[in-house]
């Protein structure tokens, strides 16, 4: 009983996993290689406790190779080199499988140590990491190799480990767990698609609760105590933490307070009050912008407000500032303007400023036509004056487009009335 309960009921064929049937469901990719026995260099990626190690270890099983595991936290060059020599030896007659577990926390020069041995075939790598593996992994390894993603598993396919758990445990105990189904549905729901999180909260369930001689009761206290936080997938380094940010901003985008409530709730729930209200200020100018302009400052003075009363009561005037960015009108044109602008720079299009536009009021002997003839838009009617301010070789560069929307639409019917020109 001194392994974890998860590795004693962990799956021994394919059909017993939980979850990710887009991968191993019949006829699907990556079961179809796997009872081929015919394994090439594979990488799996996904969130803990959704089946990469498990699938690895029923490859192993199908597959007549040496099976050496590493975990990339702890292994280092000499352990890399200890397994290469074992190649052509007796130990590793057909072949060797390397399991390498976590593999984003390789270096490229031990990344780099495998790759000879990857490409001529003498080791079949399977990785797994929890992180993306094409922002973390050597882009040589990754062209030689093939990568699945696993995904969080539903809430409705859990149920059946947790019941396998609790078949295990009453034989651990040789008592009777009683469990309902509505309590199972709770901590399958309470998991966050990690079937590891789900058998180790079922077996603290039944820990926890109260012996009767050879029966258990699972007591909805104990679930309650246990499963109050545990739905919460978070990691500040990690993809996790991004894919929330990135939904925050396209839920409040895409004009859905529902979806931008919920995320913000997640990432207060997880104490990151920073990342929520920079991530806020950006789609403030970003995505509202010149369609409702106010909408800055009245975002930061939530902000400030937040920062300053602290969690719990943060979430107050976030709440507010949130709600107001999804249901406002949006634009991006000073966001797409300034991009632009920025793109010209970097391709080189700079160009010397106007002479009528520089700090300087002295001409040097070898100008011939003297003077700086910078016009002072203030001198003239509607406080406007047409002149080149643009560098030449810009000067007929446009940037700023007109949002569509009520603001925008009141500065171009303005725009034309000063300068009675056509909409540039």
């Amino acid at each position: 009983m001194n392994q974890p309960l998860a590795d004693r009921i962990r799956p021994k064929n394919l059909n017993e996993v939980v979850g990710q049937k887009h991968l191993l469901g019949e006829g699907k990719v990556l079961r179809r290689i796997i009872e081929s026995g015919n394994i090439p260099n594979l990488i799996f990626y996904g969130p803990s406790g959704v089946g990469k190690t498990t699938v690895a270890n029923i490859i192993s099983e199908s597959c007549n190779k040496k099976l050496y595991k590493l975990n990339a936290t702890t292994a280092s060059i000499s352990d890399i080199k200890e397994i290469i020599s074992n190649v052509g030896t007796f130990a590793g007659f057909n072949g060797i499988l390397l399991y390498l577990d976590e593999i984003q926390y390789f270096n490229k020069k031990q990344q780099q140590t495998l790759l000879e041995f990857i490409e001529n075939g003498d080791i079949t790598l399977i990785a797994s990491t929890t992180e993306n593996p094409y922002f973390y992994i050597y882009n040589a390894i990754l062209s030689r190799s093939s990568v699945f993603e696993f995904k969080q598993v539903p809430e409705f396919e859990i149920p059946s480990a947790i019941k396998r758990a609790v078949a295990v445990l009453e034989r651990d105990y040789n008592a009777k767990i009683n469990i309902t189904d509505r309590q199972i549905a709770i901590i399958s729901r309470a998991c966050g698609g990690d079937v590891r999180k789900a058998i180790n909260i079922t077996e603290l369930c039944v820990l926890s609760s109260k012996h009767q001689g050879n029966i258990i009761e699972v007591e909805n206290s104990v679930i309650a105590d246990l499963t109050g936080n545990a739905a919460m997938r978070y990691d500040k380094s990690g993809d996790e933490h991004y894919d929330i940010l990135s939904a925050f901003q396209k839920s409040m985008r895409g004009s859905d307070p529902d979806a931008a409530i919920h995320y913000l709730a997640r990432l207060l729930k997880a104490g990151d009050l920073p990342s929520a209200c920079r991530r806020l200020l950006v789609c403030a100018c970003e995505d509202v912008g010149l369609a409702y302009p106010q909408i800055i400052p009245i975002v930061k003075a939530c902000v400030d407000s937040a920062l300053m009363v602290g969690l719990p009561e943060a979430r107050i005037p976030l709440a507010n500032a949130v709600i107001l960015v999804a249901l406002s009108p949006k634009s991006n044109s000073a966001y797409t303007a300034i991009d632009t602008a920025l793109a010209d720079i970097d391709a080189g299009k700079v160009g010397p400023i106007p002479r009528h536009l520089q700090n300087m009021h002295y001409d040097g002997d070898d100008v011939k036509v003297k003077g700086q003839f910078y016009k002072y838009p203030h001198d003239y009617p509607n406080h406007y004056i047409p002149q080149q301010y643009l560098p030449d070789l810009l000067k007929d560069a446009k940037y700023y487009k007109f949002g569509n929307n009520k603001f925008e639409n009141s500065l171009k019917s303005y725009w034309e009335l000063i300068k009675n020109t056509e909409e540039r």
